[in-house]
């Protein structure tokens, strides 16, 4: 015996499909764009440190040597 299913049925269970992708496509990109924002954030964060490592060596470097800062710094 055949289910008989009605147009509204097979149009309601259409867009509900469509909706269910719609909705893990939007999660999808979600997660790559936070994992991305993650991954920059800890490449300029990564970055900085190594400026504030070199800022300070050379302060070292100059006290070390007896070179008299800038002004400007």
């Amino acid at each position: 015996m055949k289910d008989h299913l009605s147009r509204a049925e097979i149009r309601k269970d259409a867009v509900q499909g469509t909706v269910e992708a719609a909705a893990s496509t939007v999660g999808q990109v979600a997660t790559i764009l936070t994992g991305a924002v993650r991954d920059i954030a800890g490449a300029i964060g990564g970055f900085a440190t190594e400026v504030f490592e070199i800022r300070d060596s050379a302060r070292r470097a100059e006290q070390d040597h007896g070179v008299e800062p800038d002004p400007e710094d």
